[in-house]
């Protein structure tokens, strides 16, 4: 991963749900070649629970995302 090539960066209102699963979706589908993060414009601090649930559902971990920039 080379850092200089630029980040994806996901923005929602709130980074509680669909941010977050667009993070780990990008993720699981990029391996790394770009960084990713996600950020709201007025963060709630958490990631929700089902965000959190669904995504494990298709197998990816979204539980120790970071929690809102």
């Amino acid at each position: 991963m080379n850092p200089d090539t630029g980040v994806i960066l996901v923005l929602c209102t709130g980074n509680s749900c669909r941010s977050h699963m667009a993070e780990g979706v990008l993720r699981e589908a990029i391996k790394g070649c770009l960084p990713v993060a996600s950020a709201g414009s007025n963060p709630s601090g958490y990631v929700h629970p089902l965000a959190i649930q669904v995504m494990g559902e298709i197998g990816i971990d979204i539980s120790d995302t970071p929690r809102s920039t």
